[in-house]
């Protein structure tokens, strides 16, 4: 199965020690996509973050990222980048951004989420 990862998403390994690959390849997520306006949005973080910690870990997401499929062909900001490739790949969305999961549960697109700082989880619909 498919999933897109938001830039919340490739920040988790640095800010909760949760070793994200893993636990995707546990939910089914084989395929790992990000879209080149979230790696726009890490590379600013990385370079205005508010708190270093933020910064780390956008250097640690971008590194995180060449694991991934990048994919250019998308308009928009990131939140719409991400929206617009889950609808044309039929993939999940890795995030825990709430207005986006809003967005994406109104579409019926699975999200992956960090629960309890520990582990990801997958739902359909806002709880």
């Amino acid at each position: 199965m498919k999933v897109i990862l938001d830039t919340n998403a490739l920040m988790i390994p640095e800010q909760f020690g949760v070793d994200i690959f893993s636990e995707l390849q546990r939910l089914g997520y084989v395929e790992c996509m990000v879209p080149s306006q979230v790696l726009a949005e890490l590379e600013t973080l990385k370079i205005k973050g508010d708190k270093g910690l933020d910064k780390i870990a956008a250097r640690v997401g971008l590194s995180l990222a060449g694991r991934c499929k990048i994919i250019d062909n998308v308009s928009g900001n990131a939140d719409q980048a991400v929206e617009q490739l889950a609808a044309r790949e039929n993939a999940a969305v890795f995030t825990n951004d709430k207005a986006l999961k809003k967005r994406l549960f109104t579409k019926d697109v699975p999200v992956v989420y960090l629960r309890q700082c520990r582990y990801l989880d997958v739902t359909l619909k806002e709880f």
